[in-house]
Formats: C-alpha cells, sequence, structure tokens
C-alpha cells in the first residue's frame, strides 16, 4: 500500500516556526494566535490592523497644541466656577468637560486620534490645578481644616472634567 504524500503544514507569516490554519479576515495570510487581532469581522494580522487605526487617525500635528490650550484655558475657567459652587460641582464638572470636548471638536474640525483625546484630558486636568494648588496653600497657610472641603471640591472637579472630556471625545458612550 502506497502512502500519501504528506502536505505541508502553512505557517505564520510572521513566525515560520509556527503552523497554523488561521488565516487574516482581510489579506488571507497564514497567522499565528499570537499575532492575531480578533475584530468584530474576524481575526486580522497587525499590518491589516496597522492601516485600519491610520484611517481613523487624521490629526494635524497643530491640533495638540491647540486643543491644550483651549482646553486648558476652559477647564481653568470651570473650576474658578466651580470653587463658588461646593456641591453643585458634581454638575458643574461634566458640563465643563461636554463644552471642552465640543470646543476641541470644533477647533481641530473633528479631526482625531487617541493621542489628541489623551491630550485634550491631561490639558483639562492641569488646567483645574492653579485653582486646587491656591485653595491647598490657603488651607495650609490658615493651619485649620475649614478648607478642606472646597479642596475636597477642587480635586473632584479635577477627576470629573478630565474623565468627562475624554469619554466624551472618544465617542464612549456611558
Amino acid at each position: 500500500m502506497s502512502e500519501m504524500p504528506s502536505v505541508p503544514q502553512p505557517v505564520c507569516y510572521r513566525h515560520p516556526d509556527r503552523e497554523t490554519l488561521l488565516r487574516c479576515s482581510r489579506c488571507e495570510r497564514y497567522i499565528c494566535t499570537s499575532c492575531a487581532v480578533l475584530t468584530p469581522t474576524g481575526y486580522r494580522c497587525p499590518e491589516c490592523i496597522r492601516g485600519q487605526q491610520k484611517v481613523y487617525e487624521t490629526t494635524q500635528w497643530w491640533d495638540y497644541p491647540l486643543a491644550f490650550f483651549l482646553a486648558g484655558v476652559i477647564s481653568l475657567l470651570g473650576s474658578w466656577v466651580a470653587q463658588f459652587m461646593g456641591f453643585f460641582t458634581i454638575f458643574i464638572a461634566p458640563v465643563a468637560g461636554f463644552f471642552i470636548a465640543e470646543a476641541v471638536r470644533w477647533a481641530v474640525r473633528k479631526r482625531r486620534s487617541r493621542l489628541l483625546f489623551r491630550v485634550t484630558a491631561v490639558a483639562a486636568a492641569l488646567g483645574g490645578l492653579p485653582i486646587f494648588i491656591v485653595m491647598l496653600v490657603s488651607l495650609l497657610m490658615s493651619g485649620g481644616v475649614g478648607g478642606i472641603l472646597s479642596l475636597v471640591w477642587s480635586g473632584l472637579y479635577m477627576v470629573l472634567v478630565t474623565s468627562s472630556t475624554y469619554y466624551r471625545l472618544s465617542g464612549i458612550q456611558v
């Protein structure tokens, strides 16, 4: 009886020492499980994923300083208003985050990238920092605990404005 010739097993295009039957759903290249990235439409190879991400990252170099400046200034104004609001800061901060995100989105003409979202969120946090520092210094100078609640509201403002700005820009719906 004659034996059938063995057919070579396909290998990952990035790791020739790994046999696989898994293919990229876009380019049809063989990929191993460590290279495969699961997407809603199937597994993709790293090159196809990289090419797909570049389509969504459309920012220009000047968008980053513009977003940083705009977010910082609006956040500073919002933190100044929030210092007088006390408990209502929990309502003011997300609204400020919404305005920051929409102002940045308008200023950069709806261009987008993950780095832009992060830069804007950092600027929103840093915009609230001067008021926080002023309150902290005044609390330390007075030596009392009377202003500790206003310090808490200022810190809460920074957390809420940062998270709401990032989530609004990145498109995450809560």
